[in-house]
C-alpha cells in the first residue's frame, strides 16, 4: 500500500493528514465524553466549527486541531489522531498531544509509535529545540507513553487543569533535540 502525500510511515502505523471523509469520525471522537473527558476538558463543537478548526490549523501554530489521523500500516480505518501546538506565547515550547480512540488500538504500542513519528517529523522539519507533552497525573497510560518515548518528567503543575468539577495536577514531560537523537531506539545518524 503506497503512502498518501504528507504521510509519515512507521513500522505499524501511518500518520496522514485528515481527509474530508475523516471529519465526521474524528468529530464524533471529540464529542464522546468517554474518550475525551476522563483526563481532559470536554467541550462540544459543531461539525462545521470543527471543519473550520481543521482548515485553519496549518496557519495557526496555537491550534489544538488534529494534524494527522493514525491508521494501522496494514490498512483499515483511523484509530486515533495526533497534533501539536505552540503551548506558550513567549517560550519556545511545542507540545504534542494524542488520542487513541479505538479501544482495540490501545495498549499495544501504536500510540507511542504514532507520537514518536510526530516528534521525529517535528525535529526533522522545524528548528524546535524541545518538544513537550503534558498529562493529567492520573492518566497512567499517557504518562507511560511519554516515558516510553524517553520524554523526561520536568515537573508537576499543581491544580492546572479543571475538569470533572475539580482541579487536577498536570505532569509535564519534554525531550530536547539532542536527547531525542541519543535515545536508545533512535536510528543511527
Amino acid at each position: 500500500m503506497s503512502s498518501p502525500p504528507g504521510a509519515l510511515e512507521g513500522r505499524r502505523v501511518r500518520l496522514r493528514p485528515l481527509r474530508p471523509a475523516d471529519l465526521e469520525l474524528v468529530h464524533d471522537w471529540y464529542e464522546d465524553p468517554e474518550l475525551v473527558a476522563p483526563f481532559d476538558r470536554y467541550a462540544t463543537e459543531t461539525l462545521e466549527g470543527f471543519r473550520a478548526s481543521i482548515a485553519a490549523a496549518p496557519g495557526d501554530p496555537a491550534s489544538l486541531a488534529p494534524r494527522f489521523v493514525i491508521e494501522r500500516s496494514a490498512g483499515g480505518p483511523p484509530v486515533g489522531c495526533v497534533g501539536h501546538y505552540r503551548a506558550h506565547p513567549v517560550l519556545e515550547l511545542e507540545e504534542v498531544w494524542y488520542l487513541i480512540a479505538e479501544p482495540s488500538a490501545r495498549g499495544g504500542g501504536l500510540g507511542s509509535e504514532a507520537v514518536g513519528l510526530l516528534i521525529d517529523h517535528l525535529f526533522r522539519t522545524t528548528g524546535l529545540e524541545r518538544i513537550a507533552a503534558s498529562s493529567d497525573v492520573e492518566n497512567r497510560a499517557s504518562r507511560g507513553l511519554a516515558e516510553k518515548l524517553s520524554l523526561r518528567l520536568e515537573g508537576t503543575l499543581r491544580s492546572a487543569l479543571y475538569h470533572h468539577a475539580r482541579w487536577h495536577d498536570v505532569a509535564v514531560y519534554a525531550v530536547t533535540r539532542a536527547e531525542w537523537a541519543r535515545r536508545p531506539s533512535a536510528p543511527p545518524p
